[in-house]
């Protein structure tokens, strides 16, 4: 097949494009707690990491609403890629060479958020226009290329911790941002079209405002993304520190159980998507979340508390690219900027989940189990936002049929 005229090749570089964002995303992470020690880094400190590195995607969001369509998919996709490898080998060269290492590693992860936030907008897009039947099924599949890749980061980087040692973590770094730049690549030679292209339609910000259904989407993922990283970005310290596990165990248990049952639960519905209720079961997932992080606030028993990030993790699964298809049915002719628009939201969901968290675990003398409790107000508010959306719904073609 011809690497510049089949689209199977852009599928194939949107899935590596949501590898480069999990490894983006939750290398770091992984090192909280050789940050804290090798650097004396605060609790505080790390959580201003995950903010910041989600808050500097969030900026992108709002600017590439407007560029991205003028500058072209394609220079936009491959500059995320650039971004995503700068960012990598700054965090292994800075953190050793900065007066102040936190300073290092926080330019690190402005940089490669810059990528991260581009990698966001675009390549649910690029999907979503690409000639391909069940839509909805292929966003639920591209989606779980994040989950596989998260797993891919917590497996193979504690496997190299395991052999090379923790101490050795920047050249993990460096080898980790060998894959943005060959998706980089190949991102150059791929077929792309535009969703202008794919929908022929493209409806103005200021209509888009206007929808009621847009901001009932803006809220329902801004809760994914809160309810998703809240987590996972803290998974790894949780199993580590709060279960009282080493950091292999913690690694494999915390951050890589969460990972793969997010994965199942996006390949699933991506199978049986045509026998599946996407908001039954967008519902009954936010019940699954409250009752995962009840088990791991509350439980004192390890496995049992895992558990409850295992479910959290399954649960979480189709909220994000749930809303996304629901948003392409929902606003067809929305176009770049209402996903740059979503992703915004998602992204401000996966700062300040994390955040409050780490605020709630400082302001409980360091107890993380007890941070995490907080963070069941998401999936909670999700919940009541789809019962009411979907009870409106009905109302209204009632209110049709009457007249």
């Amino acid at each position: 097949m011809s690497i510049r005229s089949d689209f199977r090749h852009t599928l194939l570089a949107s899935y590596m494009g949501y590898i480069v964002q999990a490894v983006v995303n939750n290398f770091v992470p992984l090192l909280f707690v050789t940050f804290q020690t090798d650097y004396h880094i605060s609790l505080n400190q790390l959580s201003l990491l995950v903010f910041i590195n989600f808050g500097v995607q969030l900026v992108v969001d709002i600017f590439a609403a407007r560029f991205v369509d003028r500058i072209g998919y394609r220079f936009s996709v491959v500059t995320a890629h650039v971004f995503s490898a700068a960012g990598l080998l700054l965090l292994a060269i800075l953190p050793n060479i900065c007066a102040i290492p936190y300073v290092g590693v926080l330019i690190a992860v402005i940089v490669y958020a810059i990528g991260g936030g581009l990698l966001e907008v675009l390549i649910s897009p690029i999907v979503e226009a690409a000639p391909t039947e069940n839509k909805s099924a292929h966003m639920s599949l591209l989606h779980s290329f994040y989950c596989w890749g998260h797993m891919g980061v917590v497996l193979l980087s504690t496997l190299f911790f395991l052999f090379a040692g923790v101490d050795h973590w920047s050249t993990l770094a460096v080898l980790w941002a060998l894959l943005p730049i060959a998706n980089g690549i190949y991102f150059c030679f791929v077929p792309i079209r535009t969703l202008q292209e794919s929908t022929h339609e493209s409806m103005p910000l200021r209509k888009l405002f206007r929808l009621s259904d847009f901001w009932v989407l803006i809220l329902l993922m801004l809760c994914a993304g809160a309810a998703e990283q809240a987590m996972s970005q803290w998974a790894s310290a949780f199993a580590e520190a709060g279960l009282s596990v080493s950091k292999t165990v913690g690694d494999l248990a915390g951050p890589c159980l969460f990972a793969a049952m997010m994965g199942l639960s996006r390949l699933v519905y991506s199978l049986f998507s045509k026998r599946i209720n996407l908001r039954a079961f967008m519902l009954f997932s936010c019940g699954l979340s409250i009752s995962g992080y009840l088990l791991a606030s509350l439980c004192k028993i390890p496995i049992i508390a895992l558990c409850g990030c295992a479910l959290c993790g399954f649960a979480c699964g189709i909220m994000w690219p749930g809303t996304y298809s629901i948003a392409a049915d929902r606003c067809p002719g929305g176009g770049t900027a209402l996903f740059a628009l979503l992703a915004l939201a998602g992204d401000l969901g996966c700062s300040s989940g994390p955040a409050l968290v780490g605020f709630a675990t400082g302001a409980t003398d360091g107890r993380l189990q007890s941070g995490m409790l907080i963070a069941l107000l998401f999936p909670l508010v999700m919940g009541i936002v789809l019962l009411l959306h979907k009870r409106r719904k009905k109302s209204t073609r009632l209110k049709m049929q009457e007249t």
